[in-house]
């Protein structure tokens, strides 16, 4: 299983375990280098800089060779800690570095000076494109069957697409939760995986056992996505408490949407709101719980740990 990926990296296995936002943990990652594969975690998992700067010293000390670990950042300005962020992954060094929703070109200027590999996001060839002139090592192409925020083509015509048009590695994101579904994006042409789904019922997620459960009891056709975590379509488990609210953003959001001085203010308000009640909803368990997931909890049948669930996707 060498890839360009596995070059990049220097990691045994072309995967690379998803920054989930307040799922992914130092535990999760440790255990990722230590079976293989690269770990990433969302910087805004961390409430402050020294927070942050502990899990970065803590990974560097755990790290082994066949292993690697990242840092997720979102790069627009409903990010108001971003530039800060950057600043102290780079200070303090790691591997690579997974840019979201945003022009990833301060990232990767900075990033570059001090070693640090970055990988885009991308949905479509247009964007993908545009940060490989601004210099992305890899292109992370998030497709239809991912968890969280989604794209609209299928992982082969992305795939597929973006190798056709691209001089990078493409690293595929989405409708992996088994040993056939790696194999079968590196035979569309991907150079890697990145999971996370999976690893949502793993027991170094720091979640509560319920959420866990919830992606043992649901499956793929039970995925579905809302306008209401973030304003921008996510994808959710349809629990009773999703049917009961709906997944459509409210009219005054959407009337408040039409006026362009409003409009980022508006949508930085129900980012702000939406990750809260992710939050709740991954620490505690309350009747107005909403769960984050992909279609690819359709193969995870009970709690393992990231090791066992490593072995799954690739052996």
């Amino acid at each position: 299983m060498q890839t360009k990926l596995t070059e990049l990296l220097g990691i045994t296995y072309p995967i690379i375990q998803a920054p989930m936002f307040l799922v992914s943990n130092v535990a999760m990652v440790k255990a990722a280098m230590k079976s293989g594969i690269a770990g990433c975690i969302p910087a805004l998992n961390y409430r402050t800089l020294p927070e942050l700067k502990a899990a970065i010293q803590e990974l560097k000390a755990a790290k082994i060779p066949g292993g690697a670990f990242g840092f997720n950042l979102i790069v627009n300005k409903s990010n108001i800690k971003f530039k800060d962020q950057l600043a102290l992954i780079c200070e303090e060094g790691c591997d690579f570095i997974i840019t979201s929703l945003g022009s990833p070109e301060e990232t990767i200027k900075q990033a570059h000076k001090v070693g640090i590999k970055v990988f885009c996001d991308v949905t479509d060839l247009r964007y993908a494109q545009k940060v490989e002139g601004l210099g992305a090592d890899a292109l992370i192409a998030v497709n239809n069957e991912a968890g969280g925020h989604r794209g609209a083509l299928s992982p082969q015509n992305l795939i597929q697409e973006l190798t056709l048009h691209c001089n990078i590695p493409v690293i595929s994101a989405g409708g992996v939760g088994r040993k056939a579904d790696v194999d079968k994006m590196l035979r569309y042409g991907a150079e890697g995986v990145s999971v996370g789904s999976p690893f949502i019922a793993s027991i170094e997620a720091n979640v509560t056992d319920e959420y866990k459960q919830a992606c043992i009891d649901y499956g793929a056709k039970d995925i579905i996505m809302t306008e209401r975590i973030s304003g921008t379509p996510c994808t959710v488990i349809n629990t009773p408490y999703v049917q009961k609210i709906g997944t459509k953003q409210p009219w005054y959001e959407k009337l408040l949407n039409k006026n362009k001085s409003l409009k980022k203010w508006v949508k930085m308000l129900r980012f702000s709101i939406g990750m809260k009640a992710t939050e709740k909803a991954a620490k505690e368990v309350t009747y107005k719980t909403v769960w984050v997931a992909g279609p690819s909890i359709e193969y995870t049948k009970k709690i393992l740990s990231v090791k066992e669930i490593v072995a799954k996707l690739v052996s």
